[in-house]
């Protein structure tokens, strides 16, 4: 099984400000700890960056917040819409390297992480939402979400990775 790690939009635009710092490192650790875990087991990762209304004058704010380790053999897709497979590249660099199982992640819960796991769902890919590794501004979406919605830990994912 070919894993990809889908690390969405943990970017400072949407999250300084926005989230508590404690909530931010806390996720990140969970988030950095299964992309090191998945990249030392040749699985492939992710970031997906939103750059709806950026601009040259606005660009810094749009950068991947430094909490979150972006290796150089991590992959990177923009995008402009809520679901990462609208009008990108995303269903394409999955299919090209043999990816059929999806861990999703990051910001915002209830929108950019629920939209991509639907998206993902309706074109086949069996997909997991990794447990402490997403943010909201609304706890109560991310409750819903766990309790709606295919979830995974990280220590299934090390079961997995070891497989």
């Amino acid at each position: 099984m070919k894993i990809g790690f889908l690390i969405i939009d943990m970017q400072e635009i949407f999250l300084r400000n926005q989230v508590e710092k404690k909530m931010i490192d806390k996720t990140c650790e969970y988030i950095n700890y299964t992309a090191d875990l998945l990249r030392s087991k040749d699985h492939v990762v992710i970031h997906i960056q939103d750059i709806e209304g950026m601009e040259a004058s606005n660009q810094q704010n749009y950068d991947f917040i430094p909490e979150i380790e972006v290796m150089d053999k991590d992959l990177k897709i923009t995008k402009e819409n809520s679901n990462a497979f609208w009008k990108t590249q995303l269903e394409q660099i999955l299919l090209e390297n043999g990816i059929d199982f999806l861990i999703i992640s990051g910001f915002a819960a209830e929108y950019c992480v629920l939209s991509t796991y639907n998206g993902a769902g309706e074109r086949g890919f069996k997909s997991v939402i990794l447990q402490q590794g997403v943010l909201s501004t609304d706890n109560d979406a991310i409750t819903s979400i766990y309790k709606y919605r295919n979830v995974i830990s990280y220590p299934v994912v090390e079961y997995l990775v070891d497989r």
